[in-house]
């Protein structure tokens, strides 16, 4: 059973945090403020001066008294069932509430997406996609093992929950207040410094309920969540990274474990792969890959946060399978102890080194390399140099703000437009 399966359109309203509720009351009270005012303005209006003969009309005083309620309430009734009708047509009681109201873009039939990483790429990605639909679902590593997450794995044997929390607040209609506060890192305290509060929450969530799975489907409940969040695999799973020595005439090889350990080394990765090797995916991500109708990869870190996905066998065995659009999205800046100096086609021959060529026909690279990158970060843009059997498709998909992110509008308005190109459909602004 997938994490987050769609709830009634009556349970849907009683999110906390949807914001509607407390509005629509509000609308109400406002209406009827006027009616009753109104009322008492004319009564006076009647009682202390002649009536001019337009107000006369207006107020269709020309009427007996039964006469006038009748029509009013005929009138009324009327508009009552065009709504009704106008609300039926429009779907109302299949959509969220949230996105209902707020100005989404709302495609006639949502598309379904499978978001595949982990770490900050994955959150801007998924951030960016919930203005085109509702069905998406996003598959998470669980092999992050440093911060906060790996704190609370170590000491509570759970799956890491730090990337399932930038997913949840990603992902999430409830008040900004309510997702600042998810994601809120305490500063000290004994216990305390270096964990989120959302971290917290989804371990006792994980604590009250007894499952881990059932925590993520709370928690997301509790901020409104539009989507399905769910790990690549239940299994307990260590990263671990072949890395080549500094000099290569050596051709001698180190073995790292820790997904927190392997960019620190500073050596170029060989290769990564996970222990134990043959775990079960979860059956839940195996079916949305199966029914999706695209599927991406990235963007995130490479060989921490992508990779670990993939090398479940059915994890990409499925993809394989699977007759959706699929892409890989290049990051948009090299990363510091992963990608020294990958170019676009660099990336794309290590990921085909780990899980073969052909799961990933289509790759997304930025093409706006005008920015400027901060100089103490050591890092710089990806070039656009690359050989192969695969499409590049490339646009600018830079965050003016932060250049060596993914700006997350840029982002998915790409990824949903190369997907109705290719599958013949127009595509739809958002409003």
């Amino acid at each position: 059973m997938g994490f987050l399966s769609r709830n009634s359109f009556r349970q849907k309203w009683l999110y906390l945090g949807s914001g509607v509720k407390r509005w629509l009351f509000l609308l109400s009270m406002g209406v009827l403020a006027i009616s009753v005012g109104l009322g008492y303005l004319l009564c006076s209006l009647y009682g202390t001066r002649p009536c001019p003969l337009v107000l006369r009309y207006l107020t269709l005083q020309f009427l007996p008294y039964w006469g006038r309620a009748l029509l009013l309430g005929a009138a009324g009734l009327s508009a009552t069932g065009i709504a009704i009708a106008q609300l039926r047509q429009t779907r109302l009681s299949r959509e969220s509430p949230v996105s209902t109201v707020y100005p989404h873009h709302q495609p006639r039939q949502d598309l379904r997406v499978v978001a595949i990483g982990g770490g900050t790429g994955l959150s801007v990605l998924l951030r960016g996609l919930k203005e085109y639909t509702s069905e998406i679902t996003a598959i998470v590593t669980v092999a992050d093992d440093g911060g906060s997450s790996g704190r609370l794995r170590r000491e509570l044997g759970l799956l890491p929950p730090g990337d399932f929390r930038n997913c949840i607040a990603a992902l999430a209609e409830a008040e900004p207040l309510t997702t600042q506060l998810f994601q809120y890192r305490f500063g000290g305290g004994e216990g305390l410094d270096g964990h989120s509060f959302g971290n917290l929450f989804i371990a006792a969530m994980a604590g009250v309920t007894g499952d881990f799975e059932r925590a993520i489907l709370e928690s997301s409940r509790v901020l409104a969540v539009r989507g399905r969040i769910m790990p690549s695999t239940l299994q307990n799973v260590t990263l671990c990274a072949d890395l080549r020595g500094e000099s290569e005439a050596l051709n001698q090889l180190s073995r790292i474990e820790g997904e927190s350990q392997i960019p620190k080394a500073g050596l170029p990765i060989e290769r990564v792969f996970l222990r134990p090797e043959h775990v079960r995916a979860y059956p839940g991500a195996l079916r949305a890959i199966l029914s999706a109708d695209l599927i991406l990869a990235g963007p995130g870190s490479l060989y921490t946060s992508i990779l670990p996905n993939l090398l479940i066998e059915d994890i990409t065995q499925a993809i394989r399978a699977s007759q959706a659009i699929k892409m890989y999205i290049c990051n948009v800046a090299t990363q510091v102890g992963e990608t020294d100096h990958f170019t676009v086609g660099d990336h794309v021959r290590a990921l085909q080194d780990h899980v073969g060529k052909g799961v990933f026909p289509y790759v997304l690279a930025n093409d706006n390399f005008n920015a400027q990158l901060p100089p103490q970060a050591n890092i710089e843009f990806v070039p656009l140099v690359y050989e192969g059997e695969y499409q590049v498709i490339t646009a600018d998909l830079i965050d003016l703000e932060k250049a060596w992110r993914h700006d997350s509008k840029k982002l998915a308005r790409k990824v949903i437009e190369f997907y109705h190109q290719q599958r013949g459909h127009r595509t739809e602004e958002v409003w």
